[in-house]
């Protein structure tokens, strides 16, 4: 079969399989090809997979070609072009849809995350942040949210840098409704990556997963702003998880659960912007970081 019958049959598992997806990413790599799992999930659960395997993937090629002619490229755990850093992860989706253009350099990179109800003090920590981080060559990766996710993604645009947006819907929506402007404009000047159908809607198990990609994606988190209950506080357990540091603003320690994380290996208190891309640039020339 053609190599890009390889994505069509791993569209196909994702349609029909009742597998969680982190388990067909593992199954994928571990095989060396979708087609071959493909296969044996069609014996395996013939009530679920009732057509021939060649229709499945046949139906799964026109989705992708569709997805295509939209703007939207479709990446799965076997392609070359996956984003290396999320690769090395152990609850990595096995495929997303980007918009835009992923480079090879947008592996160095870094999250910036924080409230949606920021502070005036946060939104300008924010922006600090990123343009550090344009300036040392690092790409600014963001949520697309209101708040802080705006001020970083904004603010690396104004200074001609690179940035990438995760969200938490499909690549045909946005959320909040008020960003999409704003993810029109990084899809033509970064990229806008998505591990959900391009349909999706959000809700609220999405976005805990979007977290989880972003983390995976990059060096290192920084969260400016949080609550306990924020997705921000979430993603730095995940990035601690995936061997990643965490950087906590030091306005953070406020809250008792950014003093908790405080104490944690991994974790370090900033001030300064330029804290993070001295520990960042570090680690990496040690090759303690993926990329």
């Amino acid at each position: 079969m053609p190599v890009q019958d390889e994505s069509a049959a791993l569209v196909a598992l994702l349609r029909n399989g009742r597998r969680p997806w982190q388990l067909y990413a593992n199954l994928v790599e571990e095989a060396g090809s979708a087609i071959a799992v493909l296969e044996r999930e069609c014996g395996e659960q013939a009530s679920l997979f009732g057509d021939p395997m060649r229709e499945q993937i046949a139906r799964a090629a026109a989705e992708i070609e569709a997805w295509s002619a939209e703007g939207m490229r479709l990446l799965t755990v076997l392609d070359p072009g996956f984003p290396e850093n999320l690769r090395g992860v152990h609850d990595r989706p096995p495929l997303v849809f980007a918009a835009g253009r992923l480079e090879p350099g947008d592996a160095r990179s870094v999250a910036v995350v924080g409230a949606r109800m920021a502070s005036a003090r946060g939104l300008g920590a924010a922006r600090s942040i990123a343009e550090q981080l344009v300036a040392r060559g690092f790409t600014v990766v963001s949520g697309l949210a209101a708040g802080i996710d705006t001020a970083a993604h904004t603010s690396a645009l104004a200074c001609g840098g690179r940035t990438v947006g995760v969200i938490g819907t499909g690549l045909t929506r946005s959320y909040p409704p008020e960003n999409a402007a704003l993810q029109r404009r990084i899809a033509g000047e970064g990229a806008v990556i998505s591990q959900f159908w391009p349909d999706a809607p959000p809700s609220r198990r999405s976005f805990p997963m979007r977290n989880a990609v972003m983390s995976g994606l990059t060096l290192a988190t920084v969260v400016v702003e949080a609550s306990h209950t924020s997705g921000s506080r979430m993603q730095a357990r995940l990035a601690l998880a995936h061997g990643r540091p965490v950087f906590l603003v030091a306005t953070l320690l406020e809250h008792d659960w950014a003093r908790e994380f405080s104490r944690r290996p991994g974790t370090h208190v900033v001030a300064r912007a330029e804290e993070i891309t001295a520990i960042v640039e570090r680690l990496t020339s040690t090759g303690e970081l993926v990329a």
